[in-house]
C-alpha cells in the first residue's frame, strides 16, 4: 500500500465503531484509564490492568480503542475536557483571560501530573475535540484583542508552550513527591541541607534559596508561575500597539 493510503494512527483518524448494544462505552473505559493514570502513574496502565478495573476482557476494550496509544490520546483529551473556558465580555480584558486559561491549564496537568510527560508522545493528542476547544478558544481571545489570526496563532503557542514548559517540571516533582510517600513540605525540609551545602560557593544563588525557604513552596510556584505569565502578555501587549 502507497505511503499516503496507509492509515493515520491515532483514533482521531478513523471512523467510530461501537457494538449496538456495548457493555462498556469508550467513555467508560477513558475515565476509568483517567483514574488508573492519576493513582498509579503511566507505567500502571496496560489494557489488561484497565479490563480488570472494568470487569472486562481486554478484548472488549479492543471493540473502542485500537492500542495503548490511542488509549492515551483519549486520556490526555478527557483531562483537557475540564478546562473551564472564560467567555470575554470586554476584548480589552483578554489578558486576564488568556492568564485565566493558562492557570487552569497548569492546575489541571497538576492534578494530573502523568499528562505532562504524554502531551508530546501521544500520537495526535492535539486533533482532540477537548484539546482543539482550548486551542480555539485561546486564538478568539487573541482576535478579540486585535491581533491578527496568524499573530494570534503564534501567541497562542507561546503561552501554551511556556505553561507546558513550567508545568512539566512541575508535574516531575509532584509525581516525584508523590513516589516518596511524603508531603511535598517534608520531602524539601529534607532536600533543602543538600541544596543549601550545593549553593554555598555562589552567593547569589544562596541568598536566594534561603529567601526561598522563608516562603511557602505552594506560593512560591504560584508567584513564578505567574511572573513569567505576566512578562509574556506584556511582550504580547507590546507588539500589539504596534500592529492596532
Amino acid at each position: 500500500m502507497p505511503a499516503d493510503e496507509q492509515p493515520i494512527p491515532s483514533v482521531w483518524a478513523r471512523p467510530r465503531k461501537e457494538r449496538e448494544q456495548p457493555v462498556l462505552s469508550r467513555e467508560h473505559i477513558v475515565a476509568e484509564a483517567v483514574r488508573l493514570l492519576d493513582e498509579e502513574g503511566v507505567d500502571a496502565l496496560s489494557m489488561r490492568r484497565l479490563g480488570s478495573r472494568l470487569g472486562a476482557g481486554a478484548t472488549s476494550l479492543y471493540r473502542h480503542v485500537t492500542n495503548k496509544d490511542e488509549l492515551f490520546e483519549l486520556a490526555v483529551d478527557e483531562v483537557y475536557g475540564e478546562l473551564s473556558l472564560p467567555e470575554l465580555g470586554d476584548p480589552a480584558d483578554w489578558r486576564a483571560a488568556v492568564a485565566k486559561v493558562a492557570h487552569g491549564l497548569r492546575a489541571t496537568i497538576l492534578r494530573h501530573p502523568w499528562v505532562a510527560g504524554k502531551l508530546g508522545e501521544a500520537g495526535l493528542a492535539y486533533l482532540g475535540p477537548n484539546v482543539l476547544r482550548r486551542a480555539e478558544h485561546l486564538l478568539e481571545l487573541f482576535e478579540a484583542a486585535g491581533f491578527p489570526l496568524k499573530e494570534a496563532g503564534r501567541a497562542e503557542g507561546t503561552v501554551t508552550a511556556y505553561v507546558l514548559g513550567v508545568s512539566t517540571a512541575e508535574a516531575a516533582w509532584v509525581s516525584m513527591v508523590a513516589r516518596s510517600g511524603q508531603s511535598a513540605e517534608e520531602w524539601a525540609e529534607r532536600l533543602w541541607p543538600a541544596a543549601e551545602r550545593a549553593v554555598q560557593d555562589f552567593p547569589r544563588l544562596r541568598a536566594r534559596y534561603a529567601e526561598q525557604r522563608e516562603s511557602a513552596l505552594a506560593n512560591e510556584n504560584d508567584e513564578a508561575f505567574d511572573y513569567g505569565l505576566q512578562r509574556i502578555l506584556d511582550g504580547l501587549e507590546s507588539r500589539l500597539h504596534t500592529i492596532s
